[in-house]
């Protein structure tokens, strides 16, 4: 009986939970499933990977959404349920009650770099300096609790352009926008001193007023895509795009950063924690799987490698984590310690 057969049979419970079924008894092939940010990260990592361990298939890498991504992982243990869970934030307290509760009870947690929310514009496009409390006002559905009036964004500041507010960025599903509300949406409204009140008085109405964004055109979702923002922007002079740090730098002959608090997303500012953008990027592994999946371990263990101030990572975009983050990351894959629910309050 092969190891992932035995597993099977030991996670039937959480399986069924799951709606997996259990005709499949293997795969021979490592499955990751998230984030469109880490998307490419994961990718060269996957060919990597490929490259120096040959007697292993090539990961899958699914574009999923980060939301979404967890979702999937969470259903349960065994070949159907994928192994990784990229992130461009951090597993939230219910997500991992998910886990727990179909059978995912081992889950090590690896941050893999840090990226930015980048805010850009065409070459040659509009230009601005931008503020939380601006892009606040500018995206919010209800800023301040009142009505959305801003058409341009001079409307928010006589200094701004008097240009149509036009923004391209992340559906609800993804991660980036999660990290949008918490990194910059949230400390905007927050600028309100009623606001900040109110997040003490009551936690849901803030957090509505504060994370709502508008759905009258001035913001456009794009789906799970970074690429398809960067074509929309780069079309039009007048749009601003949200995305990763990572696809401005791979795109800075057809785009421009527009600067947050007058500090510009780049490498260095991300790293030191200057940008206010700048967040951590996660894998999220299955630990039933490790010894099930051929290559799991090998495919983490690149990640490791792989992530280095000079790494590949690095020259394509991924911020190294500092040097002591990156030490105890490096031990939590190789030893693979399980994740605790008080690690995430």
């Amino acid at each position: 009986m092969s190891v992932f057969t035995k597993l099977a049979i030991a996670a039937l419970p959480a399986l069924m939970l799951a709606g997996c079924g259990t005709a499949e008894t293997s795969r021979d092939s490592v499955r990751a499933v998230g984030s469109s940010t880490l998307l490419p990260f994961a990718k060269i990592v996957a060919e990597d990977f490929t490259r120096a361990n040959t007697n292993f298939k090539s990961p899958i890498i699914e574009s999923t959404g980060t939301g979404a991504g967890f979702a999937l992982f969470c259903q349960g243990v065994g070949p159907n349920t994928p192994d990784i869970a990229n992130a461009s934030r951090r597993m939230k307290p219910s997500e991992f009650a998910t886990c727990q509760a179909n059978g995912v009870t081992d889950i090590v947690e690896i941050n893999v770099g840090l990226d930015g929310i980048a805010f850009a514009s065409a070459k040659n496009g509009i230009t601005m300096n931008l503020t939380p409390d601006i892009i606040y006002r500018a995206l919010a559905a209800r800023p301040y609790g009142q009505e959305q009036t801003a058409r341009n964004w001079s409307d928010i500041d006589p200094s701004l352009p008097n240009q149509r507010i036009l923004v391209y960025g992340p559906p609800a599903t993804s991660g980036t926008r999660d990290s949008l509300k918490e990194l910059v949406l949230i400390p905007g409204c927050d600028t309100n001193p009623a606001m900040a009140q109110l997040k003490d008085q009551n936690a849901d109405e803030h957090e509505r007023i504060c994370t709502e964004v508008r759905n009258d055109g001035a913001y456009v979702e794009q789906g799970e895509q970074d690429n398809l923002i960067v074509q929309k922007i780069e079309g039009n002079p007048q749009a601003v795009g949200v995305f990763g740090f990572s696809y401005l730098e791979a795109n800075l002959d057809r785009l421009q950063d527009l600067p947050v608090n007058g500090v510009a997303a780049n490498y260095d500012n991300i790293a030191s924690g200057e940008y206010l953008g700048a967040r951590p990027m996660y894998i999220y592994v299955k630990k039933a799987h490790l010894d099930a999946i051929p290559g799991l371990r090998q495919f983490v263990a690149q990640w490791a490698a792989s992530w280095g101030r000079d790494g590949t990572l690095a020259r394509r975009g991924l911020v190294a984590t500092p040097p002591d983050v990156a030490a105890e990351n490096a031990r939590r894959a190789t030893e693979f310690p399980s994740l605790a629910a008080n690690e995430l309050s």
